[in-house]
């Protein structure tokens, strides 16, 4: 483990360097990875771990995603099960599942969880409200975490590019005292860039802080926002779409991406500087106290409860095809497609 500098901050991180995939396939050579669940992460995580040269096994229940996972060369009856026979086999259980399915399954999955088990998530969500969700593990397990930051899709992308998408990790349970090798192995395993240490109430809370703010719900409020003052004072929905979205994802995110917003206010025009200088403070006084009532709201459980009470309405798949619809068919959604159309690539 190492001890980086964040900022002027120093925190725990592992490295492949450090701990080299070798060493992980040696940690995990007698043991048997089940992988419950073929969703978002399930189909990066698991296809990572087996081309990696470990055992793994997936549990899933028939329909679409099981017939995916066959697709992706699992086989019934030998590396693809149910998920209660692939929990009972495996050693290593990685639930993978919705937090939805999670509770759901959990009745099921909890007597399989045999003394020596290892459990893990990529999602602190059942553990931290497990007084909500009904997920109070064994005592004599190891449970732990490895959270991507990022989509199963990108996973597995990065990991035929050759890179890796940075992870946390957590120990909530070390009923073995080998918990730390096993998670950075597993860690390692799925093609994780490198590995800082958290826990799983600061995961939780800080994924779905993250979720609800910068990384979806925010982001969209702030593009509907500009996109609708553009369009009212009668600005085209092109150049409205291309002045909102367009040069912020295609042009300025891979540029910030890879030198940091610094590097893109020393390097844009002096209107340009003067401008984003001049605002960011208006718009950061604004937000965050918008940001920390989120925050309060998703640590005291409010928002878990919400998921949890939304996911379990029989009408709950209708209504959010209704405004996942209503989404994609908005103007500026719409817009999206007749531009993504336009880009050189595509013609």
């Amino acid at each position: 483990m190492a001890k980086m500098n964040f900022g002027g901050v120093i925190e725990n991180v592992v490295t492949r360097e450090e701990f080299p995939l070798e060493k992980a396939r040696e940690i995990l050579k007698n043991e048997t990875i089940a992988v419950l669940g073929y969703g978002v992460q399930g189909p990066g995580q698991s296809q990572n771990l087996r081309d990696n040269g470990f055992n793994v096994i997936v549990g899933q229940r028939p329909g679409k995603t099981y017939d995916k996972a066959v697709a992706d060369g699992w086989v019934p009856g030998e590396t693809l099960f149910s998920i209660e026979e692939a929990a009972q086999r495996g050693s290593i259980i990685m639930c993978l599942l919705s937090d939805a399915a999670v509770m759901a399954v959990w009745p099921t999955i909890k007597p399989l969880l045999t003394t020596g088990k290892t459990l893990y998530f990529s999602h602190g969500f059942a553990i931290t409200w497990n007084d909500r969700t009904g997920c109070v593990p064994p005592a004599d397990i190891d449970v732990i975490m490895v959270a991507p930051k990022g989509s199963g899709t990108s996973l597995r992308t990065m990991f035929f590019e050759g890179r890796g998408l940075n992870s946390s990790y957590a120990i909530y349970q070390d009923a073995s005292g080998d918990a730390y090798d096993k998670t950075i192995a597993l860690g390692i395993g799925i093609g994780s860039g490198y590995l800082f240490e958290t826990t799983f109430q600061r995961e939780a809370t800080s994924d779905l802080t993250g979720e609800r703010g910068s990384l979806m719900g925010a982001i969209q409020g702030l593009l509907l926002a500009q996109y609708e003052v553009l369009r009212e004072n009668g600005h085209t929905p092109s150049e409205a779409f291309n002045e909102t979205v367009e040069e912020l994802t295609q042009s300025l995110m891979p540029l910030f991406a890879a030198k940091g917003m610094d590097w893109m206010y020393a390097n844009c025009s002096t209107t340009a500087q003067r401008g984003a200088l001049d605002w960011m403070g208006p718009f950061h006084d604004a937000i965050k106290p918008v940001m920390q009532k989120l925050y309060n709201s998703v640590k005291c459980g409010h928002e878990a409860q919400i998921s949890i009470d939304s996911n379990s309405k029989p009408d709950y798949r209708e209504k959010l095809e209704e405004e996942l619809r209503q989404l994609r068919e908005s103007e500026m959604w719409q817009t999206a497609v007749t531009v993504r159309k336009l880009r050189p690539e595509n013609n």
